[in-house]
């Protein structure tokens, strides 16, 4: 097990160095830089503006620019961020806290309602429960993440039940321990909502067909002939091994929150990963977008891991040792 952890963590270095070289190419191909808008300028002094390209490389071919970045990076420097005028480590670390709270609220959110529906919709195929389930899931389904955000943020407006955008409250650093708590808490229940919901639908419809396919299988038959509770044999026999194909996809469900978390966040005013990738590829800011790529290539390639980790737990026929 750890020769393939190991393994599995050493893909990493060749993806993040296809990835950030593919993202860099492709800013450079982009016309302009994050210095055009100090070019446009009257008042810049022209010898100023070629001191700044000549310490930040931009006078070098794309190329050049990227080795050198690969250098400081090796040196553990992520550049400095000319928008938010603050190195990018630290601005990555503000943020991506924010991001992977979000996701990992939602993804719960997203197991912890499909799990029991699936399981009792499958055990009662074609009865009101099955029916209404399946409904809610392709209503679910058909409606964009951008659009219930919209639907989120004018509920908050109108009710004042909840707030509009942020994390944290002004008084957060004032409150006490357990009401900074509470504060996280209730600022994060619409965006998990609005990112939960989809996942809920997507969930359902894969793990209730895994159900009925388990259902079928002898075994199960067998435990209901000695006499077994039906939700031992649903809940211990049945869902474990309906679990496997499910939990091969939780590196990729939890990448695809962090990809649809941009224009939740985005439209809900989160200070998240998200709309911070957003923005600076909009003021191309280069050395910021690169470094939240390596992170969200990071944390695709460890929910990979946990998914064929946690599929091991689950199934012990599943070996890793070579």
């Amino acid at each position: 097990m750890t020769a393939f952890i190991l393994r599995r963590l050493g893909t990493l270095v060749p993806m993040l160095l296809a990835v950030t070289l593919l993202v860099f190419a492709l800013m450079s191909l982009a016309p302009g830089d994050f210095l055009t808008p100090v070019k446009a300028q009257r008042d810049i002094n022209p010898a100023l503006i070629a001191e700044l390209q000549k310490s930040f490389g931009l006078d070098r071919p794309w190329y050049e620019q990227y080795l050198r970045w690969l250098g400081n990076i090796v040196r553990l420097d992520f550049g400095y961020s000319w928008t938010y005028k603050v190195p990018v480590a630290e601005l990555i670390a503000q943020r991506a806290p924010a991001t992977i709270l979000l996701s990992l609220c939602s993804l719960a959110l997203a197991w912890g309602l499909a799990i029991p529906l699936a399981v009792l919709a499958a055990a009662r195929p074609g009865s009101w429960i099955d029916r209404l389930t399946s409904s809610a899931a392709y209503f679910a389904l058909a409606i964009p993440e951008f659009f219930l955000a919209l639907l989120a943020v004018w509920f908050a407006a109108q009710t004042g039940w909840f707030p509009i955008g942020g994390l944290t409250s002004l008084d957060h650093d004032f409150l006490p321990l357990g009401a900074r708590f509470l504060d996280v808490a209730w600022h994060l229940i619409l965006p998990t909502l609005v990112l939960g919901l989809g996942g809920v639908a997507g969930t359902l419809r894969v793990l209730r067909a895994n159900v009925l396919d388990v259902l079928r299988a002898e075994y199960v038959t067998a435990a209901r002939a000695k006499g077994l509770p039906e939700k031992i044999v649903l809940f211990r026999h049945v869902l474990r091994n309906a679990l496997n194909p499910l939990l091969s996809t939780v590196g990729y469900a939890f990448a695809g929150l962090l990809s649809g978390s941009l224009l939740v966040e985005n439209v809900m005013n989160y200070p998240g990963l998200g709309r911070l990738v957003y923005e600076a590829f909009i003021r191309e800011d280069q050395f910021v977008v690169l470094g939240s790529v390596m992170v969200g290539c990071t944390l695709l390639v460890i929910g990979n891991l946990i998914s064929d980790l946690a599929l091991a737990w689950s199934d012990p026929r599943v070996r890793y040792g070579r």
